[in-house]
């Protein structure tokens, strides 16, 4: 099962932006879904932190959680386009527990 959804504006002006085309609505509306993107934090056997971007192919390793939040926000910035870049990083930690029944 799928739904198709066409987007009309009400008004031309949307945001203080005027947009010619249908086209260019639908790029801000890509853009806007991508306003942040997600890593997954995840303590390193030897050590530290590793982080894994969701939706991307970003992966960093630091020793300390500060380390870490400064070579993602490098690495960020370094595979997107000035255009393309996330608004925010989002950091969902995961920790894995085992333990005898």
């Amino acid at each position: 099962m799928y739904c198709q959804i066409k987007l009309v504006p009400v008004s031309p002006k949307i945001s203080g932006l005027v947009f010619e085309t249908s086209k260019e609505l639908r790029i801000l509306v890509k853009i806007r879904f991508m306003s942040e993107i997600i890593f997954l934090i995840e303590e390193a056997d030897e050590g530290g932190f590793i982080a894994k971007a969701v939706s991307e192919s970003i992966i960093t390793q630091a020793e300390t959680l500060e380390d870490l939040k400064n070579l993602v926000k490098d690495a960020v910035r370094c595979h997107f386009d000035i255009d393309k870049l996330p608004k925010l990083i989002r950091f969902h930690f995961v920790r894995d527990e085992v333990f005898a029944v």
